[in-house]
This record gives C-alpha cells, structure tokens and sequence, in this order.
C-alpha cells in the first residue's frame, strides 16, 4: 500500500506538470478533427490545416493519386486531393495520422498497452457513431459521437505518455503493470477532463471524459450515455485494456436510459466484431494490398 502511494503521488505531479507541453494530439489533428464534424466545414481552413501538416499533406496527396481513387489527371494540390476523397476519408487519414504518431512506444509495456488503447478508441468511435444513427436522435450528430468516442480516454492516453517520459528519472513509475492498471483506472477520468479543458475542446469532450465512468450520470446527456453503452460493449468484447465478456451490457443503466432493445445491442456487437473498416484503422491494410475506402457508415 505504502508504495502503491508514492506511485500515485509522484504520478500526480508527473501529471500535473504536463498539461502544457505534452504533445498528446498534434494541434492540427485536433482542429481538424473539430472542423470535419462541423455541418458545414471551412474547407480553406481544413486545406491549409493539411498544408501545415507536411507528412499528412504527404499522405492524403498519395491517397487521393493511388488506383483507388486517381482519375484522368494527377492530383498535385491538396484542395483538388480534398475534393477527390470526401471529407469521410479525411478523417480515416486524420484518425491514421494521430495512431502512427501517438499510440506507439519504444518501451514494450507501454506500447502494448497503447496498441490496446487505440483498440478501445477506434471500437468506441465507431460503436458510438452507429449507436447514433441507429437512435436517429436529430440532437445527436454521429460525427460528434465518432469523436466522443474516439477521446473519451484521453486521459489513458496521458497517463501512458507521462509515465513513458519520467519512468527514466522517477524508479517508481517504472511499476509493474497491475499497479500500472490500477494507477489508470483511478486517474484517467479526471485528467483526461483536464487536459481537455486547458486544450479549449467544446465542452461536451471534457464531460464526457470525466463522466463516462462516475455512477451517477446525466441521463439527459444522450451524447454521454451512448459513449457509456459503446464502452461497455467493448469491454464486454474485450477490445481494449480492460476486459469484461461476462458484463451483460442490456442490464445497465444506460441502456434502460435510452430504452434500448437487445437487437440494437446484438447489432452493434457484431458490427464491431465483423467491419474490415475497423479492422484497417486498428491492424492498417495488409502490406501488399491498396488500402480500401472508409467511412462511418455502418
């Protein structure tokens, strides 16, 4: 017990100290992450957002010239590339762009738990996003819920980074990975809530990020109660770092909040388990084959 406190402890401060310099998502990913979800998107802003941005510039030129999608003439300029791929493909690239950049580790514990983590976002951005469709609750945009989703554990993502960085000058965050677990079940809700604060994200991703565990929610909060009921479902399908197949995801609470059926539930399971889009976006295309077209669509 006495050590499992001065790993919390040091970990707090360790926390504490990076909210502004921690490169947890690249500036641009995240503002166009925010403009893509817009009804109305500024596509001069997203060009010169992707123009900033060389290797995702570099990438989505590649794509837009691939046997996939090239046309009569080569696309040389990221407006035209923007216009040949539609703004769901951007995203996919964007979604690609923060996995390579962020869910990765030269340290082997860290990094696998990374790879789960980005496991359990992709999942839940998408479990979400159809959950969304399928309420057709017009107050609800899928967009806003394939982000939600894809952020609301954030704060693992912080953690994981923070202690990657200090383990070299702290011995005790080099823990062992049950005390690893512990320290990011009880620490990411909170600051995940913070550092989406201080990154000025719309307020619905901060709450959500605090709120997607606590047991008493806002029922209200359609938005919080789907990511709640797509986290459950992929813990139940153990994608990600926690694990629970024995949960039975019709008996929660979020579920009688939406008074959801078993079907819907069965339904986005089986997507979840099944889609190849989400497969790519967790394994990436197989080496020797063209990447294939994404989109939200379930």
């Amino acid at each position: 017990m006495k050590n499992q406190d001065k790993i919390f402890n040091q970990l707090k401060k360790s926390l504490a100290s990076e909210y502004g310099g921690l490169p947890i998502f690249s500036a641009v990913s995240v503002r166009l992450q925010l403009e893509l979800i817009k009804d109305e998107p500024d596509l001069q802003l997203i060009e010169q957002l992707i123009i900033d941005d060389q290797s995702l510039s570099s990438n989505i030129l590649k794509l837009s010239n691939s046997s996939l999608y090239a046309g009569l003439v080569q696309i040389r300029t990221v407006k035209n590339a923007i216009i040949r791929l539609g703004m769901a493909e951007i995203m996919h690239v964007v979604c690609i762009d923060i996995n390579n950049n962020l869910f990765s580790s030269p340290d082997k514990q860290i990094d696998d738990l990374m790879k789960k983590l980005w496991t359990h976002s992709v999942a839940c951005a998408y479990g979400a996003a159809l959950l969304t469709t399928m309420l057709e609750d017009e107050d609800v945009k899928r967009e806003e819920a394939f982000s939600a989703g894809l952020f609301h554990d954030i704060g693992k993502l912080l953690i994981l980074k923070v202690i990657e960085t200090k383990k070299k000058f702290y011995k005790v965050l080099d823990m062992p990975e049950e005390d690893l677990l512990e320290a990011i079940a009880k620490l990411h809700a909170a600051h995940g809530h913070l550092l989406m604060e201080r990154m000025k994200l719309p307020k619905i991703y901060p709450v959500i990020a605090r709120d997607h565990h606590v047991k008493r929610f806002d029922t209200d909060n359609t938005l919080l109660v789907i990511v709640r009921i797509a986290n459950l479902i992929c813990h139940k399908l153990c994608m990600g770092i926690v694990e629970e197949p024995d949960i039975d995801v019709m008996e929660s609470d979020e579920v009688a909040a939406l008074n959801l059926t078993k079907p819907v539930i069965l339904r986005v399971q089986h997507f979840l388990r099944h889609n190849q889009t989400i497969k790519e976006l967790i394994e990436g295309p197989p080496a020797d084959e063209e990447q294939t077209p994404i989109s939200l669509e379930p």
